[in-house]
């Protein structure tokens, strides 16, 4: 009798935070996984941990040469890819009084660009691919206005409209697509906002909970479900309300900057 043979990820962003921890989830699976990230200490020390199991391919995914060439090594080694989560992205507060372009392009670059690039490198693989998954990391502060979120939430908006418009037209072709929207979750990023973070998870059960549920391919995998069940009347309330509690959370802090 044969084996199911393990399943084939892609994971960006897999070096901290949410990306790291969803990563030791995949591998104790027994899955193979392909992890990127600008830092390549940590992935190596995945891969020492893990043998036969991790290919590590670094790159600047903001780079779309850099994101081809992983593709291609990928295809390399493996083919096909059966699941790609592309959780890759940094956040950097804007202050209005001195509205800088640059922060926005830069996020913009980050988490919506080097997705696309990375979806163009992933979609061939993921066609030659076993029950092919594509799984973007998303937000909730698509939900409701933030203060100094305008890059951010920019961006995270825009990664959800090109998901869901590609879960449409992938479809046909058999490829599922979903998208996560984490709440408030302790990861070096968010160590560094300055603003009550309500019912924050740990990273661990954050990973834990994206990975039982992406068995399921649902639509949105969205939580902390108290802070979700808060977050989602918000936003279908008039922009005037919208406003007024945006308001409240203030940040002070300056503009932060975080590598892939």
């Amino acid at each position: 009798m044969s084996r199911t043979p393990p399943r084939r990820y892609w994971l960006t962003g897999a070096s901290s935070g949410i990306g790291a921890a969803l990563a030791e989830e995949i591998l104790k699976s027994g899955a193979q996984l392909a992890v990127s990230a600008r830092s390549v200490a940590p992935l190596k020390i995945l891969s020492q941990r893990y043998p036969g199991q991790v290919l590590v391919v670094p790159g600047d995914l903001t780079n779309s040469q850099a994101v081809r060439e992983i593709g291609e090594e990928i295809a390399q080694f493996w083919g096909a890819l059966d699941s790609v989560i592309l959780n890759a992205g940094t956040c950097e507060y804007v202050d209005a009084r001195q509205f800088d372009a640059s922060i926005i392009e830069h996020v913009v670059r980050t988490n919506l660009l080097a997705s696309s690039y990375c979806i163009e490198a992933a979609l061939p693989l993921l066609r030659k691919g076993v029950a092919p998954h594509l799984v973007g990391v998303a937000s909730s502060v698509t939900y409701l206005p933030l203060p100094r979120a305008e890059a951010y939430g920019a961006s995270k908006a825009g990664l959800r409209y090109l998901f869901e418009s590609l879960r449409l037209d992938l479809a046909p072709e058999g490829i599922e697509v979903t998208v996560v929207s984490p709440g408030f979750v302790d990861t070096p990023l968010t160590a560094k906002n300055d603003f009550p973070m309500p019912l924050s998870w740990p990273v661990g059960k954050a990973a834990r909970h994206i990975f039982s549920k992406l068995k399921n391919r649902p639509l949105e995998i969205a939580f902390p479900a108290l802070f979700m069940a808060a977050l989602w009347p918000l936003s279908k309330m008039p922009n005037g309300v919208k406003y007024a509690i945006g308001k409240r959370m203030v940040r002070s802090s300056p503009p932060i900057k975080d590598p892939i």
